[in-house]
């Protein structure tokens, strides 16, 4: 079995490898437009089934893993931030309430696929805009939906609590991904 992981994220990356998995990258070249009337707990789910859809026809022995991580907050998805003013929105609006990280996964083989959506909930402390400005300058979020890392400083200083997988709000639903790769 030959996995290719079609994601430039160095978490992911370092995730499946903590999983004791060989994989190769793949490059997916994909226009990540979520449809205005989808679900919110649907949305991370279409994105990763949308990457995989756009990567092509898989050969005998080979399993394509691709992932995609939302954060919403009042029915209102967080994407990845524009720019600094864009991250900082975000981080205010995220700043002492609880929000949800959906991250979807979908596994494909020759003829199978695989598709599942992991939730956790987060409860941020109140972030000052000191802090923010912070965060952004040093840490610059703008990989990452929500405008966050929880494995960065925003992440050890802030978050009061969570329900949920840690790495799943990291970006990768480790215990889902391990499971189907061993059913594979």
């Amino acid at each position: 079995m030959k996995i290719l992981l079609a994601s430039q994220s160095p978490r992911r990356k370092e995730l499946l490898s903590s999983l004791g998995f060989d994989f190769e990258v793949v490059k997916i070249d994909c226009e990540e437009i979520i449809p205005e009337n989808i679900k919110i707990g649907e949305a991370a789910a279409y994105l990763s089934l949308l990457k995989t859809d756009a990567y092509g026809t898989l050969k005998e022995g080979e399993v394509l893993l691709t992932a995609d991580t939302v954060v919403a907050i009042n029915d209102q998805i967080l994407g990845k931030p524009k720019d600094e003013a864009d991250a900082k929105a975000m981080l205010q609006t995220l700043s002492g309430k609880t929000h949800q990280v959906y991250t979807g996964i979908t596994i494909k083989t020759a003829d199978k696929v695989f598709t599942e959506t992991d939730l956790a909930d987060v409860e941020f402390e109140d972030i000052s805009d000191k802090e923010i400005e912070y965060y952004i300058q040093n840490y610059k979020p703008f990989d990452k939906a929500g405008s966050y890392g929880i494995q960065e400083w925003l992440g050890m200083a802030k978050i009061r609590k969570m329900n949920g997988s840690f790495y799943t709000i990291m970006g990768l639903p480790t215990h889902l991904v391990y499971k189907i790769l061993g059913e594979i």
